[in-house]
């Protein structure tokens, strides 16, 4: 994982560094040298649960988000930029959580080169340069959310995700919560993971 938001919980790195070191991997050797992780139609989602704090972690290629990973630089993809950075800021609009568990945003996270991020600029423009100077972009978005009835939280549903980024084709999540680590992948069809 790159980042974290007030740095997850210690044992979810751990646990899902094996995972991601086998992502990586698996799309490594894809076709046009691919980025590792970087597939277009494809996001990760890393969720914990540690007692009432709920932590999610998007990671997707700009390409999913808003079309396109240059720097925006016409009025019009400033103006989708800035829909979807906004979109982005409302994760309970974008991740249906049971209304009886309770929660509530605390703090939202958004990074990337579009949204004139320049570390994580500078850090994609060295990874794009590895790769042959292919020109790609990403979106990170790191939530926060404390949960007053957090035995309530039975579902996480990315219906609204898939449709309000509709080049989402696939969700790679690995939910840590009450019953121990799981992994799945979420499409349009299967939008939802049980905790």
């Amino acid at each position: 994982m790159r980042r974290t938001l007030h740095a997850l919980p210690l044992a979810l790195a751990f646990t899902l560094l094996p995972l991601a070191v086998a992502q990586a991997h698996d799309h490594s050797d894809e076709e046009h040298g691919s980025l590792g992780k970087h597939e277009h139609g494809v996001a990760s989602l890393n969720v914990a649960l540690d007692g009432n704090i709920l932590e999610i972690q998007l990671e997707s290629p700009a390409m999913n988000i808003v079309g396109f990973e240059h720097a925006a630089t016409s009025e019009t993809d400033k103006t989708t930029v800035a829909a979807a950075r906004a979109r982005l800021g409302k994760p309970l609009d974008l991740f249906a959580l049971p209304a009886a568990a309770g929660c509530s945003v605390t703090e939202v996270e958004l990074k990337s080169p579009l949204f004139g991020d320049k570390a994580h600029a500078h850090a994609d423009a060295d990874h794009a340069h590895k790769e042959h100077a292919h020109e790609h972009s990403d979106i990170d978005a790191d939530y926060r959310l404390t949960c007053s009835a957090p035995d309530k939280l039975q579902t996480l549903d990315l219906t609204n995700l898939f449709r309000q980024f509709p080049a989402t084709e696939k969700v790679a999540v690995q939910l840590i919560g009450r019953s121990g680590q799981q992994g799945a992948e979420l499409n349009k069809a299967k939008p939802s993971l049980s905790f």
